[in-house]
């Protein structure tokens, strides 16, 4: 099983930055795991933010492509979300998941989610 807790989320204002973070736990390698950031806007459906897989490759939504930047600690079991030039629409919760890929506990994991607010 894998627990994964978010945070970093606030109130910030338009053009503003913040870094959200999602902290895996559980007796999981990090070594097996992609992980990905969604959000969901009242009244949307859930979608993708960017990605990361296990060997650290990196893809975003053309919504936050050039703003955004995913990373991962393997050593810390923590996922990184670096947003920037924030826009109204990128308000949001925003969710942290996690896909593991073999073993017992394959199978998809989703956090509690991080309220992300962008208003002045």
């Amino acid at each position: 099983q894998v627990q994964l807790v978010e945070s970093g989320g606030g109130l910030v204002q338009p053009g503003g930055s913040l870094r959200l973070s999602c902290t895996a736990s559980g007796s999981v390698s990090p070594y097996i795991m992609d992980l990905a950031w969604y959000r969901q806007s009242p009244g949307k459906v859930r979608e993708f933010v960017a990605g990361i897989t296990s060997g650290g490759w990196p893809s975003y939504a053309s919504s936050v492509k050039g703003r955004s930047t995913i990373s991962r600690d393997n050593a810390k079991n923590t996922m990184y979300l670096q947003m920037s030039s924030l826009k109204s629409e990128d308000t949001a919760v925003y969710y942290c998941n996690a896909v593991v890929t073999s073993g017992s506990s394959a199978g998809n994991y989703w956090g509690q989610g991080t309220q992300v607010t962008v208003s002045s």
